[in-house]
């Protein structure tokens, strides 16, 4: 990924952040040269020695055959973004640009054979995700036969994560005034992408 330098961001733990609250992820490897991307959920596990990504895809989907652990993936995690209008600045004479945050995290996947570590996955990516605060569902509440047969048309995996990269382009290559204007008129959009922008920018302009 280009990177310019006041766009880096290195931070494992605004990285994972990012990770955790845009969970929904493409996952790209290469086979005989041609590109493969799948949309998938991710768990974004801590262990003591490493950090690993955690998923799962329908066995119908051949991409799995590439987990090996051997071939190199790449997840991106696409985080807020938003066009920004010249007519925010306080300068003139600046062209239109978009704002983003994405994380790319590079690994070999592979394919996890083990019951049990298998419901572990299934298991930690369902509470991450699970939302209905009336009660919330759980991977033990499929029957054995149901859960059995669930499990036959999935394949689980999981990726060490060997180097992530991080770019947060917020407005950071401004003066102060012109990404001030920037937050303030994204935030006339009434948009919740074009919202978490401003803030993104707001809270990188008090770090200079």
């Amino acid at each position: 990924m280009y990177i310019p330098k006041h766009f880096e961001e290195t931070d494992p733990s605004i990285l994972k952040g990012l990770m955790r609250q845009f969970s929904f992820a493409l996952l790209v490897t290469a086979r005989k040269g041609e590109p493969i991307g799948t949309h998938i959920p991710m768990y974004v596990s801590d262990n003591v020695h490493d950090d690993r990504l955690l998923g799962h895809l329908a066995r119908a989907n051949s991409h799995w055959r590439d987990f090996d652990g051997r071939k190199q993936a790449m997840a991106v995690f696409q985080g807020p973004h938003s066009y920004v209008s010249p007519n925010w600045y306080l300068s003139g004479g600046l062209p239109p640009t978009w704002n983003y945050a994405t994380v790319h995290a590079y690994g070999r996947p592979r394919v996890l054979e083990d019951v049990e570590e298998i419901i572990s996955v299934l298991s930690k990516l369902t509470r991450h995700n699970e939302t209905d605060l009336t009660g919330n569902w759980e991977i033990g509440k499929l029957s054995e036969s149901n859960l059995t047969a669930q499990l036959r048309r999935i394949v689980v995996f999981e990726m060490l994560i060997e180097r992530l990269e991080g770019k947060f382009k917020m407005s950071q290559n401004r003066k102060a005034a012109d990404a001030q204007g920037a937050a303030n008129g994204l935030r006339t959009t009434r948009n919740s992408n074009a919202d978490s922008v401003a803030l993104e920018i707001e809270n990188r302009l008090q770090g200079r």
